[in-house]
C-alpha cells in the first residue's frame, strides 16, 4: 500500500481552463462563458508559448497550476510525465513528410516529437535540476504516472510532480488509437499530512477495471486518451466523502485508489 497527500491540483480541458472551473462543473454543471482554445503557459518566453505544440502547452499549464496551489517552487520537484501519445500531430507530420519529401524535415518539430518534449520544457521553463520521468503506457498511462510517483515518495522524495496529458490524434493512427480534445491534470504529492489536504492510499492488484456509470468531467473530456485519469479527478471534486476509484494499470491489473477526506488543523495536530 502507497500513499501521498495530494498538496495541489491543476486541471485544464477545452471549456474547463482551471481545476476551479472543473470543480464547480463537476458539482453544479456550469461551464465558463468565454474560454480559451489552447493554454499560454506562462513559464514559457512568447515566441516559445506560441510555437509550443498543445501537448506542451497543456501540460505546463497544469503543471504550474498544481504547484501554485500547493505552494511549492516548481524548481523543487522531481517530475513523472505521462502522456499516451505525446504530441501524435508532430508524429504524424514527421512520418507523412519522410514517405513524401525527407529533406523538408522540420528540426523544430523533430525535436517537439519525442516524447519527453512537455518534461524538456518544464525543466527548462521552471529552472528544475530534478529529475524528471516521461512515461507512456497506452491507457494506464496515467496510473502507471501516478505508480512511479508514489514509488518516488516511498523512495526517500519529499514530493513529487505527476502530470497526465494527450491531444487530438491525427492522420492514419488516429484510426488506431483515436483521442479527441486537449487534455491535462496534474498533483503535487507529498509523503507528509497537510491541514486541509487529501490522502491517498493507493494498491495495486490484479483484475480488470469495472464498467460505472461516468462522471461530469468523465462525460465532458472522456474522449481523449488520457480520459482514463478522470475517474479521479471526479471523485476530488466531489463535495462528499468520494468511493474509491480503479484505475486501468496495464491488461489484468487495476490501481485501486482511496481518498481520505482532507485533515484539519485539529487532526494535523
Amino acid at each position: 500500500m502507497l500513499s501521498a497527500t495530494i498538496e495541489g491540483i491543476g486541471f485544464w480541458s477545452r471549456g474547463l481552463p482551471s481545476w476551479e472551473a472543473a470543480r464547480a462543473f463537476a458539482t453544479g454543471g456550469a461551464l465558463p462563458e468565454s474560454t480559451p482554445s489552447r493554454p499560454s503557459p506562462q513559464l514559457l518566453a512568447p515566441n516559445e508559448r506560441r510555437r509550443a505544440p498543445d501537448t506542451v502547452a497543456v501540460a505546463l499549464e497544469v503543471a504550474l497550476a498544481a504547484c501554485n496551489a500547493a505552494g511549492r517552487d516548481p524548481k523543487t520537484l522531481p517530475s513523472v510525465f505521462a502522456s499516451t501519445h505525446g504530441e501524435l500531430a508532430i508524429t504524424d507530420y514527421i512520418c507523412t513528410t519522410l514517405a513524401t519529401q525527407p529533406e523538408t524535415v522540420s528540426p523544430t518539430r523533430f525535436h517537439n516529437s519525442v516524447h519527453n518534449a512537455a518534461a524538456g520544457y518544464w525543466t527548462i521553463g521552471s529552472g528544475a535540476m530534478q529529475p524528471a520521468t516521461a512515461i507512456s503506457a497506452y491507457d494506464a498511462s496515467f496510473a502507471q504516472g501516478l505508480l512511479e510517483a508514489l514509488v518516488q515518495l516511498a523512495t526517500g522524495n519529499e514530493a513529487v510532480l505527476l502530470v497526465g496529458y494527450d491531444a487530438t490524434s491525427a492522420g492514419p493512427l488516429a484510426h488506431v488509437s483515436p483521442s479527441g480534445g486537449l487534455l491535462g491534470g496534474a498533483l503535487v504529492l507529498s509523503r507528509t499530512p497537510r491541514a486541509g489536504a487529501p490522502r491517498l492510499q493507493v494498491e495495486l492488484v490484479d483484475g480488470e477495471v469495472e464498467r460505472a456509470p461516468a462522471g461530469p468531467l468523465a462525460r465532458h473530456a472522456g474522449g481523449n486518451a488520457m480520459a482514463p485519469m478522470l475517474p479521479l479527478f471526479d471523485a476530488l471534486a466531489a463535495t462528499r466523502t468520494p468511493s474509491p476509484v480503479a484505475l486501468q494499470a496495464g491488461p489484468g491489473r487495476v490501481l485501486r485508489v482511496a481518498i481520505e477526506a482532507a485533515i484539519t488543523e485539529h487532526a494535523h495536530a
